[in-house]
């Protein structure tokens, strides 16, 4: 069973743009991906849009529909009234390219930025811990990076000034992966609140809201790590104990 779709798709380079309706035949079980593909086969050649997997798993086809931050290939048109005017556009918090596809440099930038996972000094098949030790930080690894928490962060979305010092919710958690870790001997929590601007965080859990990997990015990882940082910063038994050097990565309270 086929349908005619009626769609606004937001066409134009990093200099201007504007929405361009176009009518399109829809077919059972179709996403919007789909629906894209066949815009550039029968109507708009030149249209551009980034996709990878068709699978929900490469995070690349990211963009929002109806103003809602989604991934083209896991959102069906079956959602959608068949009357209904579907809108897509790309997301706002990166600059455009053209049509559909946005810079999103910003993000790379901000991941080579934070150190990576430092063993201390274990030789490679010395470092042992347990599947329960590691199960917060594994969850955080589910990330496919399509940058829909960092397109809905008014953190950045709303401030562009904002960019140099906030890193976003995505490397947040990077950094709560890292610090959480059981095997990695750095301690990132100085790091995350001065580098990487963890404090411009007001937990509203918009990122945890989109996230097509169902991650608590909020309850998890950002939370945790605002914990983690006032904890050593303003309690005065860790801070003694960091003074005597018998507070140890990852701890609150000084070990006996």
């Amino acid at each position: 069973m086929s349908y005619e779709a009626k769609f606004r798709v937001w066409r134009g380079d990093e200099g201007e743009g504007e929405l361009t309706d176009y009518t399109v035949e829809v077919n059972e079980g179709e996403v919007v991906l789909d629906i894209i593909h066949r815009l550039q086969a029968t109507q708009a050649p030149d249209l551009a849009v980034r996709w990878n997997c068709k699978a929900g798993k490469c995070g690349s086809c990211s963009a929002e529909i109806n103003g809602l931050p989604r991934l083209l290939c896991m959102t069906r048109m079956s959602t959608f009234d068949p009357d209904e005017t579907i809108t897509v556009t790309p997301v706002r918090t990166f600059p455009v390219i053209r049509d559909l596809v946005t810079d999103v440099s910003f993000n790379y930038q901000k991941a080579r930025e934070i150190p990576s996972f430092d063993p201390g000094d274990a030789k490679p098949g010395e470092l042992r811990m347990q599947q329960v030790d590691v199960e917060r930080s594994q969850e955080f690894r589910k990330c496919i990076e399509c940058f829909l928490c960092q397109n809905v962060c008014h953190v950045i979305r709303d401030h562009e000034e904002n960019k140099p010092e906030f890193a976003g919710p995505r490397y947040l958690m990077r950094i709560g992966e890292l610090e959480m870790h059981p095997a990695d001997q750095a301690d990132r929590r100085e790091i995350a609140q001065q580098d990487h601007g963890l404090g411009f965080c007001n937990i509203t859990k918009c990122c945890t809201e989109v996230c097509p990997e169902h991650i608590k990015i909020t309850d998890n990882a950002l939370i945790p790590m605002k914990e983690r940082v006032v904890g050593r910063k303003y309690d005065p038994v860790v801070w003694l104990g960091t003074k005597l050097g018998i507070v140890k990565k990852g701890q609150d309270t000084p070990s006996a």
